[in-house]
């Protein structure tokens, strides 16, 4: 069984990291999509500049172009899935405090279920 990528989705259904992924436009979509097409087939073997580990358990995926840096941030969960938690458009050097905070808290939903 090959992995897959899911995305997290609240109690009511709706899934923010799919609201995000909508949100942007066309060419960083298909760059965000080919490195989860990458994700999916190398799975655990995928290294920078595609992924990089965050901590606990957590890691980004990389995409950018001429009008912004973005990331999504997941992990991998039972059943050889990948979890996408949140995505933002990084602004500084370090990934965000309160982005690896959301994240944190959807994948212990995730796992606590």
């Amino acid at each position: 069984m090959e992995w897959q990528v899911n995305y997290y989705k609240t109690e009511d259904g709706e899934s923010p990291i799919e609201e995000w992924l909508d949100s942007l436009n066309e060419k960083v979509r298909a760059k965000i999509f080919r490195n989860f097409d990458l994700l999916e087939k190398f799975a655990l073997q995928l290294k920078e500049p595609y992924i990089k580990p965050l901590e606990d358990k957590l890691y980004e995926i990389r995409a950018k172009d001429t009008r912004g840096i973005y990331r999504v941030v997941y992990f991998a969960h039972t059943g050889k899935q990948f979890i996408m938690l949140n995505g933002f458009t990084k602004k500084t050097q370090k990934t965000p405090r309160k982005e690896i905070a959301l994240a944190k808290q959807r994948m212990k939903e995730i796992i606590d279920e």
